[in-house]
């Protein structure tokens, strides 16, 4: 009887094995097609199932390079470092620091001064889901200031000026993504925990996991990929000095597929905190958001994700809690279709 049990356990493992095996080969094949049909995008994708991971990659560092990408090459994720931030205000959370609830009032530096008909109407759950109805940053106009840095010229002073001239939100409770919202929520963090942005995130989420290629505000290393834009010249990655709650992280695959490892993990911490972040707290005809995350479901699934676009890379995160797995995929231009593309021919052939 002992024997056969270990027998169905060989075998089992080997069919987990296999089965995992297979998912990659497709999703290699899939990457594969895409790129030889853009030669000239790097794409780097991991993939999570069961604890296993795989990886794929395909392209240089750069146009000029000899070099190519790997798992450890380092990609600028962009708003993918919202659902990081929204991870450390559910950690806020789970650590009576803040509620979901309270308003933002209390918490903001003393700079900001709310318009009366604004005081006690926004809660950190708003901002959080993109529906606070405050004004946001004009990247358009940056664009034209300055379009290799368009933050760059965004101020504390900048920042207090478009909130305390604010006297009417003109839709609050109504989806609008917003970079000002999870800027404040950056500065809320950054008041709780009495720290700056930088090293609230290292110290939850980048050290605790180590995420030795996870970087902020320095990210000179020589294993960097170079961000092109859709007409294919050299972009600069964003320094994002006081929006950096936004988007300021850069990265690689394989410690997207550690924090992607984490957050399946039913006892970690991060784990619990996404859970909080996985809720509904936005659903129209069209959208349910979670805190910073996109909920899709269908008949069968859920699955929570999130896009990053700069100016000149695009990614895109994406995991089903009960499938147990999880899929981040990093390109070196902006190219928000090939990478939605990529992602769905994924999920619909392989994963779904």
């Amino acid at each position: 009887m002992k024997n056969a049990f270990k027998i169905l356990t060989l075998l089992l493992i080997i069919s987990n094995y296999s089965y995992g095996q297979n998912i990659s080969k497709r999703i290699d094949s899939i990457i594969k097609s895409h790129y030889h049909n853009n030669q000239d995008i790097g794409i780097s994708v991991g993939f999570i199932k069961n604890n296993e991971e795989y990886y794929t990659a395909f392209g240089k560092l750069n146009k000029e390079s000899k070099t190519d990408i790997n798992k450890n090459s380092v990609f600028e994720i962009a708003s993918i470092t919202k659902i990081l931030t929204s991870n450390l205000i559910a950690q806020a959370v789970i650590e009576n620091k803040i509620n979901l609830d309270d308003y933002i009032d209390d918490y903001l530096p003393k700079e900001y001064v709310l318009h009366k008909s604004l005081e006690n109407k926004i809660k950190i759950s708003d901002l959080a889901s993109h529906q606070s109805g405050l004004p946001d940053l004009d990247f358009r106009k940056l664009i034209e200031l300055n379009s290799q840095q368009p933050v760059s010229s965004v101020t504390k002073k900048t920042l207090t000026d478009i909130i305390n001239n604010c006297s009417e939100l003109m839709d609050y409770g109504q989806y609008r993504y917003s970079t000002i919202g999870y800027t404040l929520l950056g500065q809320i963090l950054e008041k709780v925990y009495s720290m700056t942005y930088d090293g609230i995130i290292r110290e939850k989420i980048i050290q605790p996991l180590q995420m030795t290629n996870t970087l902020t505000t320095e990210f000179n290393t020589k294993n960097i990929t170079t961000g092109y834009n859709p007409n294919g010249d050299i972009q600069e990655f964003f320094k994002w000095n006081i929006t950096a709650s936004a988007g300021l992280v850069k990265s690689n695959a394989s410690d997207m597929i550690t924090f992607l490892k984490e957050l399946l993990r039913q006892e970690s911490e991060i784990s619990k905190a996404a859970a909080i972040t996985e809720k509904i707290y936005y659903k129209d005809e069209s959208r349910e958001m979670g805190l910073g995350t996109n909920i899709m479901t269908d008949d069968k699934n859920t699955i929570y994700l999130k896009s990053g676009d700069s100016m000149g890379q695009s990614s895109i995160i994406c995991y089903n809690r009960v499938g147990n797995w999880g899929i981040i995929i990093l390109l070196n231009q902006r190219n928000s279709k090939m990478r939605q593309n990529l992602l769905n021919e994924i999920y619909e052939t392989v994963l779904k």
